[in-house]
């Protein structure tokens, strides 16, 4: 009986569950950056973001996208630099634009930066946008996946299945929530 137990392989999470706690956690890396950023600024707490939760999708998927599509151009910094500031400028434009249209509300509005496109990019954003995945790709996600692995290697993988399925239905309801917070409608 012994025996048997230790030839029990503990078997991983699925990588679709693997992207989705890497979506929860960016994107409340990312609730934490825009809350530190609105402290050092306006020097008190501003409720950041869409959702009433302390998470920032836009951070989240935005991880995601550079995980799945453009992590295959580690190996050259040009390509890895020229695909995420093309990637995020055109996430950034659709998410602005359908938040605009769906909300009549801006989260962010860069009008008055440089060289912008209807406030909702702008060329400093853009090289931003390149530079960063620059560095999320080759020093923050593989930091951070590695920390990742090491913490969840010790609690039990049905635990961690029940954690991303509670976190997915939070998000759903808050979603839900903030959507009819904005429409005017809760």
């Amino acid at each position: 009986m012994q025996e048997s137990k230790a030839l029990v392989v503990k078997k991983k999470l699925s990588e679709k569950q693997y992207i989705v706690l890497y979506f929860f956690i960016y994107s409340f890396i990312g609730w934490l950056l825009e809350t530190l950023y609105s402290l050092l600024v306006l020097g008190h707490f501003t409720k950041r973001g869409f959702l009433f939760g302390p998470i920032c999708p836009i951070y989240g998927f935005g991880a995601i996208m550079m995980i799945l599509f453009i992590s295959r151009y580690k190996k050259n910094s040009i390509k890895l630099f020229f695909a995420s500031a093309i990637l995020f400028s055109a996430f950034e434009y659709i998410v602005g634009f359908a938040l605009d249209a769906i909300f009549a509300a801006k989260w962010w509005d860069y009008t008055y930066d440089f060289f912008n496109l209807n406030g909702r990019i702008s060329i400093l954003y853009t090289i931003a946008w390149g530079f960063i995945g620059l560095i999320f790709i080759n020093n923050i996600h593989p930091f951070f996946s590695k920390k990742i692995e090491k913490s969840i290697s010790t609690i039990p993988t049905y635990i961690l299945k029940v954690l991303i399925y509670l976190l997915l239905i939070c998000l759903i309801v808050d979603t839900v929530l903030s959507t009819l917070k904005y429409l005017g409608k809760l």
